[in-house]
């Protein structure tokens, strides 16, 4: 290496905090003047500045030996996308709905047809072209008008999350800003197509506001129809899928608030269903009945059903004690969604970390559609029409490419519509699927799943990257990745492990990884790996973990707890600088994010939680293996000082001599670079990493 890792200065800041003292030395790379970075990236404070290209300079550079490496790995996973790819149309009225990409496009083109003319095509929206003069761009969200005769969109240029609204007219084709320049992204277009709701971000990024307006008016008429109170909650609008109603939605980790307004009556006050209180959570949708014509279905936890059950009340009186139970409780059996139609029920369940899909006739007996692999993934999408007697299912799991089909709720006949193409070549029998379980220090059960070529466990142990995520509910499920495809076709086997923290087993699941058992996210995953151990798939020392956002702070809690089972670590813009970030009431997530993690800032018990796991606070003397971490300059949800932080105190404190890496992208957030060919860049500098990482633990040289 030509070039020698930063060193930044040591600032030491001493926080007391009920009672408690801590002492930060990079707390100086946090710029006072955050706030205006997610308006204006050019203001970083030069210091800061001038540190982070440092550190993306050496990281270039340890990591240059890999550059063929990265460079092979852009060009195979971009060989297995199909360019010119198109969703299946989706009919709505006299118009048939799709997006599309071109050759060479980043971005998709959204366009529709006549019915009665299928072969003209009108382009709605081309993303690339709105795209072409930003270094980052994100299309949040695209919705017509039910009259088909608006377009509105929003895009953010900055990876901040903060959405601009535009209007277009489909029948004159002029589009204009809306003047909302501080929106979450997420808006509904009233059934009626006259008005636009939308959710406003304030400046501490947190959403605030839900505002109407005259779907055609121009700036600065808008009326504010809800107003959180709570900075803790998030804001979210809908249209239920009979179009008889909008959804205002206010939650947090803990609870759930709905309000109601009918399409009939739009600017109408929302209507509570049931007042918030800690613990419970619920969805709305409206399936009506020849004799209940307001009838609702509730996904809830009421009653101690910690998976869920579905209930139904009537829309005039939808406090919780009128609801009557639909579907009970079934523990372990988490109800996920459910989709009305006229005649039918669709729901979404996950068991044993793998999706179910449930059609409950109006009149009678259920029927589950079933699906054969060990470990997959299933969704439906009902499309539009409320009298739909068909819906599509997706399916893929890690062997089988994603598959669209038509399933008849009359018949259960299926209709396959669309297979992903992989243009390069993909055989599934080349490749093998396994479930398996490790035994956590608790006794609880850990699915974990593995994807390698067929065969590979009779030619013993082999390098193995194991995936984990453990937060928010948020479950990591077994699909197919043309991404994955790369590292297992260099005999690496790719394990993701279910952890608790994720839904994948069931809410329980979830709730047995947060606040106080938070700890148990990374006994799990710890567990995992030495199960894999044992079962002689790989060996200690052979394996790379990685994880993104909270998934990134795993992997820094298991680097401190268990720094001898990895070859390398690679923590995607990680939550790593927990106890800092939970204690400071600005910061976008904090306050919606007590519930999840504790409030350190007056509970004495998550202060000391907190303390005992946060990466950050606990990196000491230890032989850490090789770590890159990643983050972005735009970021709302992890900000980048944290890996910054975390990558400074590591090197300093390191006694294993192993680079810790650092990569920031200074024109993108949470997410990364934008446009489906930038961002396997940023994969294959994973990859590499990875596949570096492993090489050097055996003393290989590195190879493409």
């Amino acid at each position: 290496m030509t070039i020698s890792p930063p060193h930044p200065e040591s600032r030491p800041l001493t926080l007391t905090q009920l009672g408690r003292t801590r002492t930060d030395e990079f707390a100086w790379m946090k710029d006072e003047a955050w706030q205006d970075l997610f308006r204006n990236p050019s203001v970083l404070r030069p210091d800061i500045r001038a540190h982070l290209e440092a550190e993306n300079a050496y990281c270039a550079e340890v990591l240059r030996e890999t550059e063929p490496l990265q460079a092979q790995l852009v060009s195979e996973m971009r060989a297995r996308i199909q360019e010119d790819d198109a969703s299946i149309p989706t009919v709505d009225g006299p118009y048939a709905y799709a997006s599309r990409y071109r050759t060479g496009g980043q971005h998709p083109i959204f366009v529709r047809h006549a019915l009665a003319t299928p072969a003209v095509e009108e382009v709605l929206l081309d993303a690339d072209a709105l795209a072409a003069a930003s270094a980052y761009f994100d299309l949040a969200t695209v919705e017509h008008s039910a009259d088909h005769q608006s377009l509105v969109y929003a895009t953010d240029l900055q990876g901040s999350e903060y959405y601009e609204i535009f209007v277009r007219n489909l029948v004159s084709g002029e589009t204009k800003t809306t003047g909302v320049t501080s929106s979450t992204g997420d808006f509904v277009i009233s059934p009626d197509s006259q008005w636009l709701f939308w959710v406003h971000r304030n400046e501490n990024g947190r959403s605030s506001h839900i505002y109407r307006r005259a779907l055609q008016a121009g700036p600065g008429t808008d009326v504010l129809v809800y107003d959180e109170a709570d900075e803790g909650m998030f804001l979210g609008l809908d249209v239920t899928q009979s179009r008889a109603y909008l959804t205002l939605t206010a939650s947090n980790h803990d609870l759930t608030e709905v309000r109601l307004i009918p399409a009939a009556t739009p600017c109408a006050p929302p209507q509570l269903i049931e007042a918030r209180r800690s613990g419970l959570r619920y969805q709305v949708e409206h399936w009506p009945t020849e004799g209940q014509p307001d009838r609702l279905v509730i996904i809830n936890n009421g009653d101690g059903a910690v998976d869920f059950k579905i209930s139904t009340v009537s829309a005039s009186a939808p406090e919780a004690a009128n609801w009557r139970d639909l579907v009970p409780h079934t523990p372990g059996r988490y109800i996920v969604a459910a989709a009305p139609l006229r005649d039918y029920l669709i729901r979404l369940e996950r068991y044993e970390a793998n999706s179910q899909i449930v059609v409950r006739p109006s009149v009678g007996p259920e029927s589950l559609i079933a699906f054969d692999e060990p470990a997959y993934t299933a969704s439906f999408e009902t499309g539009y029409r409320f009298d739909a007697s068909t819906i599509r299912i997706v399916y893929h799991s890690p062997t089988t490419p994603r598959t669209w089909s038509e399933v008849g709720l009359i018949s259960g006949a299926r209709r396959h519509l669309k297979t992903q193409a992989v243009p390069s070549g993909h055989d599934p029998a080349q490749y093998e699927t396994q479930r398996l379980y490790a035994t956590a220090p608790d006794g609880a059960q850990v699915p974990i799943t593995l994807l390698m070529q067929r065969g590979q466990t009779r030619e013993g142990p082999a390098p193995l990257l194991l995936y984990g995520y453990g937060a928010y509910g948020i479950s990591i499920d077994p699909g197919f990745s043309i991404r994955a495809l790369s590292l297992v076709d260099r005999g690496v086997i790719y394990a993701i492990a279910h952890v608790r923290g994720g839904a994948e087993k069931g809410w329980g699941w979830f709730l047995q990884g947060r606040g106080a058992a938070k700890p148990n996210t990374f006994t799990d995953f710890i567990a995992c790996a030495e199960t894999l151990i044992e079962a002689q798939f790989t060996t200690k020392g052979q394996i790379v973990a990685m994880g993104g956002s909270a998934g990134g702070m795993l992997i820094g809690a298991v680097a401190n707890l268990r720094p001898d089972l990895f070859a390398g670590l690679v923590a995607q813009v990680p939550f790593v600088d927990v106890l800092n970030t939970m204690s400071d009431a600005s910061l976008p997530l904090t306050p919606p994010e007590w519930p999840e993690w504790g409030d350190p800032l007056t509970s004495e018990s998550a202060y000391d939680l907190i303390a005992g796991y946060a990466p950050y606070e606990n990196v000491a003397a230890r032989p850490y293996p090789p770590i890159l971490a990643t983050g972005g300059l735009s970021d709302p949800r992890v900000t980048y000082w944290e890996p910054a932080k975390w990558i400074a105190r590591l090197r300093a404190r390191s006694t294993s001599g192993s680079p810790a890496l650092l990569k920031i992208n200074m024109d993108a957030g949470h997410a990364g670079a934008s446009g489906r060919f930038d961002s396997l860049k940023e994969t294959a500098l994973d990859y590499a990493f990875a596949l570096w990482a492993l090489r050097r633990a055996r003393n290989v040289p590195t190879e493409t």
